[in-house]
């Protein structure tokens, strides 16, 4: 059997353990052992393209694999929860860059003679792509890390802006696909074709670059969940893309998967906060609303403290906790263990309703919470734990804010018709958060001010902390 074969039947391996890999990762119960079999896809994929392609022998690919172990061990060990939003959106990024730099290459390598109709649209394509998702995922990345305002950027004429933009790098590419950078034979115009091609590379780069800052700059924090999915999307496209320039069946495989999946995450995430991808993309939602956050504080609350929240939990039947952005914020996860196990112990039926889009990335919750160990059978969808908030006695929401604003059921709210937790249904709900601010969509939440809401304020953390002596004690 000659190499060849073997590496089609090592590609034909990776395919299955990635098909695999992704279908555990829809339950949190197999989401550890998919993410293990899609890594050892990955990396038998890379490995044998490497060897196939006498790029690397086998000492050097050891040795890449040890060094890249101790960067993703170390990343892994020492990213803090928060944080793990930047580090999907730079690893976003880097894929998408990846897949225009090795697109550059081979537009490099096919020198004078062009890359011809068919591996120059591709070439086009995985360029502009790969330069979108790079430059938007910095973006995205600044953003989250608070580099960049969080809010909307806008200017006058912005989205024609844009259109000619893209309009522009279309056409560049255009010609780049159909014309090449070279005549195909040795006349005298072939030296300044091929330095016209170039320069038509350059500005098909420098369109793609720029467009991804123009497309994320207006999208606000509210949005940067679906926007991280989206830019995961884009990756793999670009991959695919990638795929069909070097004709490596393997990475068109992977990148279709990857592209396929994002795009359905990302339709998900909308439907979670009742909006289109246009609406996203364009809608420049999510601005922090000074006006609105003013009139908090006018209408009257019941607040509590940590010995009062505790004794309404502890002589409760049953408990739905709602964990936000701001549980992750204050690393409070193990001390909500804690809180959960005592009351437990007490014979009260706990659990967790997690929305789909609580959090700055798709799953947020579900990880902090797995790493404080909480069992995954208590994690309930939107729909499971909704139907539950009726007969649920108390409810503990812990940093949570548009998530649960009732106001969604405002046809003249800005998130009218967003799907919500129906925690202000439960017989009583205590808030855990540090003030009455608004949240990512920048409006007064109406669930603060109902009767049946105690606030307790403060640090989750510390508070957290006083609840489990409290809980302990009662």
């Amino acid at each position: 059997m000659n190499t060849s074969v073997i590496a089609q039947v090592a590609y034909l391996v990776s395919a299955i353990l990635f098909v695999s890999g992704i279908k555990q990762l829809s339950s949190p119960a197999t989401a550890r052992s998919g993410n293990a079999r899609a890594s050892v896809a990955m990396l038998l994929a890379i490995a044998v393209t490497l060897l196939d392609n006498e790029i690397l022998d086998w000492a050097t690919v050891a040795a890449a694999v040890v060094a890249g172990a101790v960067v993703g061990g170390v990343l892994a060990r020492t990213i803090r929860m928060t944080a793990m939003p930047q580090l999907v959106a730079v690893f976003n990024g880097f894929g998408g860059g990846a897949s225009a730099a090795v697109a550059a290459a081979e537009f490099v390598r096919l020198g004078a003679s062009g890359p011809g109709p068919g591996t120059g649209v591709t070439i086009v394509l995985s360029t502009l792509i790969g330069g979108v998702t790079f430059s938007g995922s910095l973006i995205a990345f600044g953003k989250l890390q608070g580099i960049v305002t969080g809010k909307p950027v806008t200017f006058p004429l912005q989205k024609a802006l844009n259109a000619l933009l893209f309009l522009g790098v279309l056409l560049v590419g255009a010609w780049l696909a159909l014309v090449g950078i070279g005549t195909g034979d040795h006349s005298w115009f072939a030296p300044i074709a091929v330095d016209i091609g170039h320069g038509f590379f350059v500005a098909l780069v420098a369109g793609a670059l720029v467009l991804g800052v123009l497309l994320v700059i207006p999208i606000g924090g509210a949005d940067m969940p679906v926007v991280v999915s989206l830019l995961n999307s884009y990756s793999g496209l670009a991959a695919a893309a990638t795929g069909f320039v070097l004709g490596n069946m393997m990475l068109i495989i992977a990148g279709s998967l990857v592209g396929a999946a994002g795009l359905i995450l990302t339709q998900l995430m909308c439907k979670a906060m009742n909006r289109s991808l246009g609406n996203v993309a364009f809608g420049a939602f999510g601005t922090d609303g000074p006006a609105l956050a003013a009139k908090t504080g006018e209408r009257p609350v019941r607040d509590v403290d940590a010995e009062q929240a505790a004794m309404v939990l502890a002589y409760a039947g049953s408990v739905a906790v709602v964990p936000g952005y701001g549980l992750a914020v204050a690393q409070a996860q193990h001390e909500l263990k804690k809180v959960c196990d005592l009351l437990e112990e007490r014979g009260v039926r706990v659990r967790f309703g997690v929305h789909p889009v609580a959090g700055r990335m798709p799953g947020h919750m579900n990880v902090l919470l797995a790493e404080a160990d909480v069992s995954y059978d208590k994690l309930l969808d939107l729909d499971d734990i909704n139907a539950e908030f009726d007969t649920t006695d108390v409810v503990l929401v812990v940093g949570a804010n548009d998530v649960v604003n009732p106001a969604a059921r405002d046809p003249d709210s800005v998130i009218a018709g967003m799907p919500i937790l129906d925690v202000d249904k439960a017989r009583t709900v205590i808030v855990m958060k540090r003030s009455l601010s608004p949240g990512f969509a920048g409006i007064d939440n109406d669930l603060f001010y109902m009767e049946n809401t105690l606030m307790f304020f403060g640090d989750a953390r510390q508070q957290m902390s006083e609840l489990v002596k409290e809980v302990r004690e009662a």
